[in-house]
Protein backbone atom coordinates (compact mmCIF):
# COMPACT_ATOMS: atom_id res chain seq x y z
CA UNK A 1 0.00 0.00 0.00
CA UNK A 2 0.99 3.28 -0.92
CA UNK A 3 0.57 6.79 0.88
CA UNK A 4 -1.62 7.74 -1.57
CA UNK A 5 -3.59 4.78 -1.65
CA UNK A 6 -4.64 5.78 2.26
CA UNK A 7 -4.98 9.53 1.69
CA UNK A 8 -7.21 8.34 -1.03
CA UNK A 9 -8.93 5.76 1.78
CA UNK A 10 -9.02 8.55 4.67
CA UNK A 11 -10.56 11.34 2.06
CA UNK A 12 -13.44 8.85 1.47
CA UNK A 13 -14.53 7.96 4.70
CA UNK A 14 -14.55 11.65 6.12
CA UNK A 15 -17.78 13.43 6.26
CA UNK A 16 -18.76 15.54 3.56
CA UNK A 17 -18.84 18.35 6.48
CA UNK A 18 -15.09 18.07 6.66
CA UNK A 19 -14.23 17.85 3.04
CA UNK A 20 -16.80 20.85 1.76
CA UNK A 21 -16.46 24.08 3.15
CA UNK A 22 -20.09 25.15 1.13
CA UNK A 23 -21.50 21.74 3.31
CA UNK A 24 -19.83 22.55 6.38
CA UNK A 25 -21.15 26.26 6.74
CA UNK A 26 -24.74 24.83 5.75
CA UNK A 27 -24.64 21.89 8.91
CA UNK A 28 -23.46 24.90 10.79
CA UNK A 29 -26.25 27.14 9.58
CA UNK A 30 -28.43 23.87 10.05
CA UNK A 31 -27.69 23.22 13.93
CA UNK A 32 -28.22 27.01 14.38
CA UNK A 33 -31.72 26.82 13.29
CA UNK A 34 -32.11 24.50 16.00
CA UNK A 35 -35.64 24.65 18.76
CA UNK A 36 -33.17 24.33 21.98
CA UNK A 37 -31.56 27.75 21.06
CA UNK A 38 -28.19 26.42 21.63
CA UNK A 39 -25.69 28.65 20.68
CA UNK A 40 -23.61 26.99 18.27
CA UNK A 41 -20.52 29.03 17.82
CA UNK A 42 -20.12 28.88 21.96
CA UNK A 43 -20.66 25.78 21.94
CA UNK A 44 -18.01 24.98 19.30
CA UNK A 45 -15.97 27.41 21.36
CA UNK A 46 -15.92 25.31 24.46
CA UNK A 47 -15.52 21.71 22.28
CA UNK A 48 -12.43 23.45 21.08
CA UNK A 49 -10.76 25.47 23.93
CA UNK A 50 -11.85 22.32 26.60
CA UNK A 51 -9.55 19.90 24.43
CA UNK A 52 -6.76 22.39 24.25
CA UNK A 53 -7.09 23.40 27.49
CA UNK A 54 -7.32 19.78 29.04
CA UNK A 55 -3.78 18.49 26.27
CA UNK A 56 -2.02 21.63 28.41
CA UNK A 57 -2.64 20.45 31.71
CA UNK A 58 -2.38 16.84 30.64
CA UNK A 59 1.17 18.08 28.59
CA UNK A 60 2.76 19.16 32.37
CA UNK A 61 1.48 16.03 33.78
CA UNK A 62 2.78 13.96 31.17
CA UNK A 63 6.33 15.89 31.28
CA UNK A 64 6.26 15.06 35.42
CA UNK A 65 5.43 11.53 34.62
CA UNK A 66 7.88 10.54 31.20
CA UNK A 67 10.04 13.19 31.16
CA UNK A 68 11.44 13.65 34.70
CA UNK A 69 9.93 17.15 35.34
CA UNK A 70 9.72 18.08 39.09
CA UNK A 71 6.56 18.08 41.09
CA UNK A 72 7.31 21.45 42.02
CA UNK A 73 5.29 24.96 43.60
CA UNK A 74 5.88 26.10 39.89
CA UNK A 75 4.21 23.12 38.06
CA UNK A 76 1.45 22.99 40.66
CA UNK A 77 0.55 26.76 39.60
CA UNK A 78 0.94 26.54 36.51
CA UNK A 79 -1.86 23.16 36.51
CA UNK A 80 -3.74 25.22 38.68
CA UNK A 81 -3.83 27.88 35.96
CA UNK A 82 -5.09 25.52 33.26
CA UNK A 83 -7.66 24.19 35.35
CA UNK A 84 -8.81 27.72 35.66
CA UNK A 85 -8.76 28.01 31.93
CA UNK A 86 -10.82 24.47 31.84
CA UNK A 87 -13.65 25.50 33.83
CA UNK A 88 -13.57 28.94 32.19
CA UNK A 89 -14.27 26.94 28.94
CA UNK A 90 -16.77 24.42 31.00
CA UNK A 91 -18.53 27.14 32.25
CA UNK A 92 -18.95 28.78 28.52
CA UNK A 93 -20.43 25.52 27.56
CA UNK A 94 -22.89 25.13 30.14
CA UNK A 95 -24.22 28.74 28.67
CA UNK A 96 -23.84 27.51 24.78
CA UNK A 97 -26.25 24.29 26.08
CA UNK A 98 -28.35 27.01 28.59
CA UNK A 99 -27.48 24.63 31.14
CA UNK A 100 -27.19 25.46 34.85
CA UNK A 101 -23.46 24.49 35.95
CA UNK A 102 -24.58 23.69 39.32
CA UNK A 103 -27.45 21.37 37.63
CA UNK A 104 -24.95 19.72 35.48
CA UNK A 105 -22.54 18.59 38.31
CA UNK A 106 -25.94 16.96 39.95
CA UNK A 107 -26.49 15.07 37.36
CA UNK A 108 -22.65 13.78 37.50
CA UNK A 109 -23.45 12.66 41.26
CA UNK A 110 -26.57 11.36 40.03
CA UNK A 111 -25.15 9.27 37.50
CA UNK A 112 -22.05 8.34 39.62
CA UNK A 113 -24.39 7.13 42.55
CA UNK A 114 -26.28 5.03 39.97
CA UNK A 115 -22.98 3.28 38.44
CA UNK A 116 -21.55 2.68 42.25
CA UNK A 117 -24.52 1.38 44.13
CA UNK A 118 -22.21 1.06 47.63
CA UNK A 119 -21.18 4.94 47.50
CA UNK A 120 -17.54 3.31 46.53
CA UNK A 121 -15.40 2.84 43.73
CA UNK A 122 -15.88 -0.69 42.21
CA UNK A 123 -14.08 -2.03 39.51
CA UNK A 124 -16.51 -4.44 38.17
CA UNK A 125 -19.28 -1.24 38.29
CA UNK A 126 -16.72 0.86 36.21
CA UNK A 127 -16.26 -1.86 33.87
CA UNK A 128 -19.87 -3.64 33.58
CA UNK A 129 -22.20 -0.49 32.70
CA UNK A 130 -25.85 -0.36 32.73
CA UNK A 131 -27.92 0.73 29.51
CA UNK A 132 -27.40 3.85 28.86
CA UNK A 133 -24.54 4.54 31.04
CA UNK A 134 -22.45 7.29 29.56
Amino acid sequence: MKLADYQRFVQQVTSPESNDIGIFIDRLTELSENEHDVNIPLMITAAKGLSAESGEYSEIVKKMIFQGKPLTADNIFHMKRELGDIIWYWVNACRALKLDPEDVILENMEKLRERYPGGEFDTFFSENRKDNDL
